[in-house]
């Protein structure tokens, strides 16, 4: 009979692009040996590097892991991570829980009425969002699994007041706007990762499938993680990305020292480092 696995002491929810996988215009300096985890229409698109794609596997063998994106449910199904499937992920900044790969509609029932009763409609947001811009400067607007709406503009040529204007008018109607890289999100203030995060943890415990009293571990470079950082036992983000633009920092924070797609192993290291110790402290 095989020995059944000890339940992880530590969750790690992390976020993917800019932190665990990287597209090549996010290297940075660097030029290390990679694999490519993502492919789209055929062609390579997102990767990890080798040293850190064994970190992931390794780090599956010491913690509960739960990819935590803003990706759609479509654009996370792409990716191939080192040591996946696991039995949860948190898509759409929160708004979707999938289990099993399968999109749970009581939590996206939930989401959607607390938007719903949190502020305006994303009809409302997406026709003053187009109001607002043109193609000299975006070239795509999309909507996100029916949640919020992005934008992918060149970042150079974007009117220096557009985010900070766009902001303020997002929040007094119950949004936010941030931008990451090509990318500025107009998101619901009650889609967050953090709630999500804890939802899941909460069913690993209940199932007996994590620790009860578990350390909760969180990774995330752009101002969409940051309640997720901040809810965390502990956190990391890399030294890159929209929280190192803004200097964004917390007590329970660590910051790599490297940038770039070497930061991905700098993080990997920290989280089994992390998940390790927090399995000796009970041992």
């Amino acid at each position: 009979m095989l020995a059944r696995r000890p339940r992880p002491e530590a969750l790690v929810a992390t976020d993917l692009d800019r932190t665990m996988i990287y597209s090549r215009n996010a290297f940075g300096a660097a030029a290390p040996a990679t694999v490519c985890v993502e492919h789209l229409d055929g062609e390579p698109l997102s990767y990890m590097t080798t040293v850190a794609a064994r970190r992931l596997r390794s780090l599956t063998e010491s913690a509960a892991v739960l990819p935590t994106t803003t990706r759609t449910i479509k654009q996370f199904t792409r990716i191939r991570l080192p040591g996946a499937p696991w039995r949860y992920a948190v898509t759409s900044n929160g708004g979707n829980i999938l289990v099993d790969g399968i999109p749970d509609m009581r939590w996206r029932t939930d989401v959607d009425a607390k938007v719903r009763a949190g502020g305006t409609t994303l009809s409302h947001v997406s026709a003053e969002l187009r109001r607002r811009i043109d193609d000299s400067w975006v070239r795509r607007f999309r909507i996100a699994d029916h949640l919020f709406c992005y934008l992918v503009v060149e970042p150079a040529a974007t009117p220096p007041d557009f985010l900070a204007e766009w902001d303020d008018w997002c929040r007094s109607r119950g949004w936010t706007a941030s931008q990451q890289g090509r990318k500025i999100y107009s998101m619901p203030q009650a889609v967050c990762k953090s709630v999500a995060v804890a939802e899941v943890r909460r069913r690993l415990i209940e199932a007996g499938e994590l620790a009860e009293g578990a350390t909760t571990l969180a990774a995330g470079d752009g101002a969409l993680d940051a309640e997720m950082l901040l809810a965390a036992d502990r956190a990391i983000r890399p030294r890159h990305g929209e929280l190192e633009q803004l200097g964004w920092t917390a007590p329970n924070l660590t910051v790599t020292e490297a940038g770039g797609i070497v930061a991905g192993e700098e993080i990997l290291d920290w989280l089994v480092t992390e998940s390790e110790r927090a399995d000796r402290a009970v041992a």
